[in-house]
């Protein structure tokens, strides 16, 4: 995935609109908008605005992956968790469990048939 589209993504499980974040960031919303659409590259101090404002890495905002996780669907789960309240993680833990004994119930289910 390009900038445009992390910063796309993050603009919307926000809920703002690209108006409003340039307002917060005091970023002109043309220029903003040019970053959404893939047209325009932000410098590296935009680039920090960005991470420190959405809570993410710049490898997350630029798309590169370190290598460290298995997948990038893993680098955005951490990312996604890592924005959850205590509760939230500890809610998403469970249904993650739940996931797994799922799974166990269908591997199980596949050896006895």
């Amino acid at each position: 995935m390009s900038f445009g589209v992390h910063l796309r993504a993050l603009i919307e499980e926000r809920n703002l609109t690209q108006k409003e974040l340039a307002l917060q960031l005091n970023i002109a919303p043309s220029t903003l908008s040019s970053y959404v659409q893939n047209t325009r590259e932000p410098d590296f101090e935009t680039l920090k605005v960005f991470a420190r404002y959405f809570d993410v890495s710049i490898d997350y905002l630029l798309d590169y992956h370190t290598g460290k996780s298995a997948t990038q669907q893993e680098d955005e789960l951490l990312r996604v968790f890592r924005s959850l309240s205590a509760e939230q993680k500890d809610i998403c833990i469970e249904q993650c469990k739940v996931f797994l004994r799922m799974n166990q119930k269908e591997k199980t289910a596949v050896k006895l048939s």
